[in-house]
């Protein structure tokens, strides 16, 4: 019997099963920990690099019309200033003058029900007088700037200020130009990017959902303006067809279009690929038309030509519709999507001793650990024939070799990780030169000679 867990406890449940088997760590926990980092332990950095390699492949190596970039981090301060980072990329704080909790003054009006224009927000309302922690009295409203400042060089002063990146879409927007020329490529053309991105968030929160360090996964598309709609559209439906074919929940996906008065400067249309988290429904990709304010302004700002001249010699400036998605939000929700607790266990081979037992059925794309190894035995002849077929999977996929604990515990362990195969050798795999594999998700065992598992496994594991 499958048991659904309830909202206010699954994340506890989560974030404790994240630690005891390596998925993410509090970063610097020895010392303490630093609020709102995260360290991803050896099934993590697994699990996302899985995510991040899943999107690469349908982005860029699935497609004729999009290419890579890797850009810096540390970019040209003025590349802020263009997009309007220096100015607008700011949210309204409020302090509380007796306990010293700090509060994002939208957020709490939105918790009473107050829908606040965020654009406009200068002066405090009266329902933002009393800390909600205290009642203490909260300060006035102020403008708070998300980007982390630093300095390049060894004198410290305005000359040498830099800025870490707080998304990777604008070293795009700046290598427009370069992609164009060196690649050889006309419109409609895409520019995909993985990388790190930092912002200074008053209020960071839900494990890792929201963090001052994560990673973005973000593809620009540029196209002709009379044809952004059209690929607007387009790439909505390709992006959540994404997460639908890497096994995720259709009831727990939905689109959420923003209206007007939630537009970005920048944006002429957004719709938000939200999943419903134990913590509400929330954004998991943006996909943006964001018109030609990038491209434009950058043009301003550097005294470059950033034009566009089509096959006709006319010159504009391209629209460019944006998918945007986190690869640390993914990986999250796809760990929530793919948490199952099972009520009075599923072992067929011995009783549990647990009244619930917890499986993690990822998509085999994304499963950290392909392919478990488990000798019946400690036997030397055993483990030599274990090795062998060990040796001979690790080449094609990441596999666990695992010997300690009956064999029904190793089972449940490798469940609770999302191992979608598990590979036993006994005794009798000595004579019949052949092993039992055991399917993770129908609990259906097989019996598969030695020679034989590489196609067996490779036409299992499609990726």
């Amino acid at each position: 019997m499958v048991k659904t867990p309830k909202d206010n406890d699954i994340m506890s449940k989560l974030v404790s099963l994240a630690k005891q088997r390596g998925f993410i760590f509090q970063s610097s926990e020895i010392y303490g920990g630093l609020n709102s980092f995260y360290d991803y332990g050896p099934l993590g950095v697994e699990l996302k690099n899985n995510v991040k390699q899943a999107w690469w492949k349908s982005m860029v190596h699935s497609r004729k019309d999009v290419v890579g970039l890797d850009s810096a981090i540390l970019m040209h301060p003025k590349i802020w200033e263009a997009s309007g980072h220096v100015q607008n990329f700011s949210d309204p704080l409020v302090d509380c003058k007796k306990c010293k909790r700090r509060f994002r003054a939208d957020h709490l009006l939105e918790a009473q029900g107050i829908k606040p224009d965020l654009g406009t927000m200068k002066d405090k309302p009266k329902e933002l007088e009393k800390c909600p922690e205290c009642s203490g009295e909260l300060t006035e409203i102020r403008q708070f700037n998300l980007m982390f400042k630093t300095f390049m060089g060894p004198v410290e002063d305005d000359a040498s200020v830099v800025y870490l990146r707080p998304e990777t879409a604008q070293g795009i927007y700046v290598n427009f130009l370069n992609v164009l020329d060196s690649m050889r490529l006309k419109l409609p053309l895409g520019i995909a990017q993985i990388g790190k991105a930092f912002r200074n968030e008053i209020t960071p929160g839900n494990f890792t959902f929201r963090t001052r360090e994560f990673e973005q996964m973000e593809m620009q598309y540029f196209v002709h303006p009379k044809e952004a709609n059209k690929f607007f559209d387009d790439w909505k439906e390709q992006r959540m067809q994404w997460y639908l074919d890497l096994g995720m929940n259709k009831k727990n996906l939905r689109f959420r279009e923003h209206g007007k008065d939630e537009l970005a400067h920048y944006a002429k249309k957004a719709v938000d690929i939200e999943y419903k988290t134990p913590f509400g429904w929330s954004e998991l990709e943006g996909i943006h038309n964001r018109g030609d304010w990038d491209l434009s302004r950058h043009s301003e700002f550097s005294d470059q030509d950033l034009k566009y001249t089509d096959d006709a010699g006319k010159k504009f400036y391209p629209y460019i519709v944006e998918a945007s998605a986190g690869a640390d939000r993914g990986t999250l929700m796809f760990l929530l999507d793919a948490y199952t607790e099972v009520a009075g266990g599923r072992s067929t081979t011995t009783k549990s001793i647990k009244e619930v037992e917890v499986m993690l059925n990822f998509d085999k794309v994304l499963s950290p650990i392909k392919i478990a190894v488990l000798p019946l035995s400690k036997k030397p002849d055993l483990e030599k024939t274990s090795q062998q077929v060990l040796d001979s999977l690790q080449q094609n996929w990441h596999c666990q070799y695992d010997q300690t604990g009956s064999i029904g515990k190793r089972y449940r362990r490798q469940d609770e990780i999302g191992t979608p195969y598990c590979v036993t050798i006994d005794f009798e795999s000595l004579e019949d030169k052949s092993v039992t594999v055991r399917d993770r998700d129908t609990m259906e065992q097989e019996r598969i000679k030695i020679e034989e598992l590489l196609d067996y496994f490779k036409s299992k594991l499609k990726s």
